[in-house]
């Protein structure tokens, strides 16, 4: 490392927020990067431990929420770089391993950081902020063109189904490697959940458009508004394609299936994102709509997709927002049996509750609340949810439920997993560890196999899933 004392004299930074009664008024995205020094000040944190636990992802003790990073980032090498300020070189250390990295360093929990060594007694080192810097740097200088650039034509096709983080990472990889990449996506636009399923104020979609722009200035082929199955047969694309890649998300959304669901007002949360989206796509990230004037507003569930849908109805207006989680409300430190290097299950506001807290002065979070029935009027129009609170083990608390106003109920409770009728399309009854199928011409990356899950291994699926690839159709030019 060229400073190994930089975690002694820096403390840690991250790029500031807004001011709360600033960023409500617009959809533009929340954080002011650091200054150059100060970005290279934070690289100089890392201190080139011996053993780096940042860049391998491990489930420690069971666990089912990672620690370190999925996609075996070269972390320490490319801090050290910015610190020096060789930015190029770092770019083209992060990239080796990270096609998608703007993606990544607005909108990864970084579990990264959470298992750097320096955590163990301190905040650990900045790393998913420093990611963003690198490739923000990288754009602004067009280094990232040359980093893509097609290798030599190998004369074989393959058809990604799906342009999320598994799709788009698949894709950049496979057009690098020499074959003809062609994605097809049945939305309006492309980028998956990174363009609608993730508010314009964590990720700007003209940042989404310039990798997918470019994506098709180095000749990869883009088809929106297509489904397979329905706008082409399964049977055609295996025919015109040598090998054919299902990377279409965890999309089905988990519902709740109470007395009262089928009200008018009642919606998915993925639905409420994607048109929240278009709306600024169409109308500019200024035009803050005021569609929830006067309504109330309750949204179920206790992850980041709800915290999204909590910020983007403070924006639209919401006379109020309440947030209703199942699940007991976290410690507010580490547990015993949560030791470092796993990842922190501990409780914390997320941007859309800390934005909601300051405007309707105070929580909004219900922890504990089970929602057992949803009220409506004569005409169908939903008007509240009746909860119940609950007691370890999820058991209700007597003579406890209530009524809460609603006019807008937000599911955010997940996702179940893939839709299946697009592998029962192509046959596939079998997923490999590898990514490979029963059939040996399709390949599975993502949530599409993995379920719910970050955008760092949807990432690193769609690389690995490219290379298994490469290596198989390159293999049959020597049989």
């Amino acid at each position: 490392m060229a400073d190994p004392f930089g975690f002694l004299k820096y403390e840690k930074k991250e790029n500031p927020a807004r001011a709360v009664a600033e960023r409500i008024k617009d959809w533009e995205e929340i954080q002011v990067p650091l200054s150059t020094k100060e970005r290279q000040e934070q690289a100089a944190r890392c201190m080139g431990c011996g053993i780096p636990f940042c860049h391998t992802g491990t489930f420690f003790g069971g666990k089912k929420t990672v620690s370190g990073c999925p996609n075996d980032n070269l972390i320490p090498e490319w801090n050290d770089l910015v610190h020096q300020g060789r930015f190029k070189d770092a770019f083209e250390r992060l990239a080796r391993t990270n096609p998608l990295p703007e993606m990544t360093g607005r909108v990864c929990p970084a579990p990264c950081e959470q298992s750097c060594t320096e955590a163990l007694n301190g905040e650990g080192v900045t790393i998913h902020e420093n990611e963003r810097f690198i490739i923000d740097t990288a754009f602004e200088e067009d280094w990232v063109k040359e980093s893509g650039l097609p290798g030599e034509s190998t004369g074989f096709k393959i058809a990604i189904i799906g342009s999320g983080p598994a799709g788009l990472s698949a894709a950049w990889r496979l057009n690098q490697l020499g074959h003809a990449v062609t994605i097809y996506e049945r939305s309006d636009r492309f980028g998956g959940l990174l363009m609608y399923g993730i508010p314009n104020m964590k990720l700007d979609k003209e940042i989404v458009q310039r990798r997918i722009d470019l994506m098709m200035d180095l000749g990869i082929t883009f088809v929106a508004n297509t489904e397979i199955g329905r706008d082409i047969a399964a049977e055609e694309l295996q025919a015109n394609y040598d090998r054919v890649v299902i990377a279409t998300g965890a999309s089905v959304p988990r519902d709740l299936k109470v007395s009262g669901r089928e009200l008018n007002g009642i919606r998915y949360a993925v639905d409420y994102l994607t048109e929240t989206t278009k709306d600024i796509l169409k109308h500019g990230k200024q035009a803050t709509s005021r569609k929830l004037e006067g309504k109330h507003v309750v949204v179920i569930g206790g992850g980041d997709t709800a915290v999204d849908c909590v910020a983007s109805a403070l924006r639209q207006g919401a006379a109020s927002i309440k947030q209703l989680n199942i699940n007991p409300e976290l410690p507010h430190e580490r547990t015993a049996d949560n030791p470092w290097p796993e990842y922190p299950q501990v409780d914390k506001l997320g941007y859309g509750q800390i934005e909601a807290h300051e405007v309707y002065g105070g929580s909004i979070k219900l922890n504990s609340i089970n929602t057992t029935a949803f009220i409506g009027a004569e005409r169908g129009q939903l008007i509240g949810v009746e909860v119940v609170r609950m007691k370890d083990r999820y058991e209700e608390i007597p003579e406890s439920k209530t009524i809460l106003k609603a006019d807008l109920v937000l599911l955010a409770m997940g996702f179940s997993g893939p839709e299946r009728s697009l592998f029962e399309e192509f046959g596939v009854e079998e997923i490999y560890d590898d990514n490979t199928t029963n059939n040996e011409r399709i390949l599975v990356a993502g949530d599409a196999k993995r379920g719910p899950s970050l955008v760092i291994w949807g990432i690193k699926e769609g690389r690995m899933t490219a290379e298994k690839i490469d290596q198989s159709l390159r293999a049959l030019v020597y049989q």
